[in-house]
């Protein structure tokens, strides 16, 4: 399955990438550089119109705080978009400001990952997707996950 991955923290693809190989993971990933072109990708307009070279990734993976476009951002555009919108997309990030991780769950991601900075703790991060979203067996819990589906969200008003 490909994983689509929204970053533009080239030290922050790389230790993903090495994690992926180092947890075993058959998965691939295919990086973007910031939220437009996640959401040029996900569109399939040009540069990744070519389906065959740029498929529908099984995965979003997706920063917070990326330039042109959040991925709070991307995130809304997607979950507006009706043959998008059923994607499992989990929020990747180094930001635990709580309004942040509310507005993601507000508006569908389906899990918050906060970045380790342990390269060990990501590598067992990789196993916990894989297991989780990848394999369909479930499972797979690590300690950096916030469940937005577990949330309660009725209570929680997006930012003005």
């Amino acid at each position: 399955m490909l994983i689509l991955y929204a970053e533009d923290e080239e030290n922050d693809v790389f230790f993903l990438e090495h994690a992926f190989k180092m947890a075993g993971s058959p998965h691939s990933l295919s990086v973007v550089a910031d939220g437009e072109q996640a959401i040029q990708y996900l569109a399939g307009v040009a540069p990744y119109a070519d389906r065959i070279a740029h498929p529908y990734p099984g995965l979003l993976l997706l920063d917070i705080n990326m330039p042109k476009r959040t991925g709070l951002e991307v995130l809304e555009w997607l979950r507006q978009q009706p043959h998008l919108k059923s994607m499992p997309v989990l929020m990747l990030t180094s930001s635990s400001r709580q309004e942040d991780v509310d507005r993601a769950c507000l508006l569908g991601a389906d899990d918050y990952l906060f970045k380790p900075s342990d390269p060990l703790k990501l590598i067992d991060l990789v196993k916990s997707l894989d297991e989780r979203w990848l394999s369909g067996r479930g499972g797979g819990q690590v300690d950096l996950v916030v469940k937005c589906a577990a949330k309660n969200l009725s209570s929680v008003a997006p930012p003005s």
